[in-house]
């Protein structure tokens, strides 16, 4: 496994990782830790009763210091209206230190005596040996561990505690957290999509969910960007639906009129053949405009030398608007190639050039003009027709749109540089407008391609393209 191969440092991996581990880690320390601790408190005695018990051992010592055997019977015979088991004191060399000598089971018990910090066990009280806190080779005491400081009274409780309720409660915290970690943002989605099914297309999904920086992250910012495509592409549908029906009438309307009049066979025909031509053109036009904005396969792209792009559509602009070739004027080097797909750029840049021919003055000069911007190639083409208000300059991509106020089909429906924009959208550019003083500036930034194909091969692979593309004077 290579390190490329594993999840960025971001990843939801890495913090399901670290939440499983630090799980992990806590039980391991919880098991070893806690278990210790509850051990002493079931087997070793606490630190009450060996208070308690060496309190004992000083009070023996005492007695024997002041009364020697005497002393020793009397603080005995209080020991044993306190404490219910055996209590003895006995010296160095196991012999009591009392006035009553120890019974043979007394002496076999005084070989299996414990110390305080000795680990107790159920299976009987044990007798424990104390020894005298001033002098331990002088004596010690010896008692019957009582009941009240037997340790692992509650064992079985603690056990359950231990075994069941923190580990569950710690298991129940991890939950928590993969509910938070997964759960919550899934929720999420998934009210989003429902309220996409209920036609709520501008429903977004929380910041919360959207900012975060891991896999789940990535898609609620994908499924945004799909809600918002969506309500574009349905707002655009719509639109394009009532502009279309607008702009049906009026040819419609002028064909009944025709259909009504006196005219002659021959200037109906033609009335008619020219109406039919307009509609069909914008029939075609809008439905290209919606395929070129929902359409999102990639297009098969190539090497595009854009002087040789231009040289051809020149040509058939020249031809069709009368217009002198010394008037298209091109001062983009012959090293600018970009990557993109042939026929698509060329229709975008035929609808910019003959919206620039439409626009200028019969005498205007139209130019095309480059640089080399890093990786991509910023084009521009100029013409003279004034310019547009500098509110309108987004108002032009808009379908539909027709500042100067001509008559639907004289000319153009606004529908060439929507196309136009959507086209070099597609190809990974961008289209924007500006004002000259003189004219009106669209700025065309494309993919810098290195290399090329030779000119022949641009001229025989845009040939079919002059045949089936339509003028567009938008």
């Amino acid at each position: 496994m290579k390190w490329s191969d594993l999840p960025g440092r971001h990843s939801l991996f890495w913090k399901l990782a670290c939440l499983l581990v630090a799980f992990c880690l806590l039980m391991i320390w919880l098991s070893w830790s806690w278990g210790r601790y509850m051990e002493e408190r079931n087997q070793f005695l606490s630190d009450e009763a060996r208070g308690t018990l060496a309190g004992y051992a000083v009070g023996a010592e005492q007695a024997w210091r002041q009364g020697q055997r005497a002393g020793v019977d009397a603080w005995l015979q209080n020991m044993r209206q306190r404490e219910s088991g055996y209590v003895g004191v006995i010296g160095g060399d196991l012999q009591s230190l009392s006035s009553q000598p120890l019974t043979d089971k007394e002496i076999e018990r005084l070989t299996f005596l414990r110390g305080l910090d000795w680990p107790i066990h159920k299976k009987a009280l044990p007798w424990l040996r104390v020894p005298f806190p001033g002098n331990p080779t002088a004596g010690n005491l010896v008692i019957e561990l009582p009941q009240r400081f037997m340790p692992g009274r509650y064992q079985m409780v603690w056990r359950v505690i231990t075994n069941g309720v923190i580990p569950g409660l710690f298991t129940l915290l991890l939950c928590v957290g993969l509910y938070r970690l997964l759960v919550v943002p899934l929720n999420s989605l998934r009210e989003q999509a429902n309220a996409w099914r209920a036609d709520q297309l501008n429903v977004r999904l929380s910041s919360r969910t959207t900012n975060r920086s891991d896999e789940l992250g990535d898609l609620g910012r994908a499924f945004d960007h799909m809600s918002e495509r969506l309500q574009s592409t349905v707002a655009l549908q719509q639109q394009l639906l009532r502009d279309l029906s607008h702009e049906l009438r009026t040819p419609l309307s002028r064909l009944r009129v025709a259909s009504e009049s006196e005219a002659g066979l021959a200037a109906l025909r033609e009335r008619i053949g020219r109406e039919v031509d307009g509609m069909q053109r914008l029939v075609e036009d809008t439905l290209q405009l919606a395929w070129l904005d929902t359409e999102r396969s990639p297009l098969p792209e190539e090497a595009i030398q854009i002087q040789a792009l231009w040289e051809m559509l020149t040509e058939n602009a020249c031809y069709e608007s009368g217009w002198p070739g010394s008037q298209l004027q091109c001062t983009v080097e012959s090293s600018c190639w970009v990557r993109g797909n042939l026929n698509t750029l060329a229709q975008a840049l035929e609808n910019i050039l003959r919206n620039a021919i439409r626009h200028s003055p019969s005498g205007g000069v139209v130019r095309l003009g480059g640089r080399r911007d890093g990786d991509y190639w910023h084009l521009w083409l100029e013409d003279e027709g004034g310019g547009v208000a500098e509110g309108d300059l987004e108002r032009i991509f808009s379908p539909f749109i027709r500042l100067d106020g001509s008559r639907p089909g004289d000319g153009g429906f606004g529908l060439g540089l929507s196309i136009a924009r959507n086209a070099v959208k597609r190809q990974g550019g961008s289209l924007w407008a500006e004002n000259t003083g003189h004219g009106l500036r669209l700025n065309i930034r494309l993919v810098a391609e290195v290399g090329g194909v030779s000119d022949d091969t641009i001229e025989s692979r845009f040939a079919p393209t002059m045949s089936v593309c339509q003028p567009q004077i938008a």
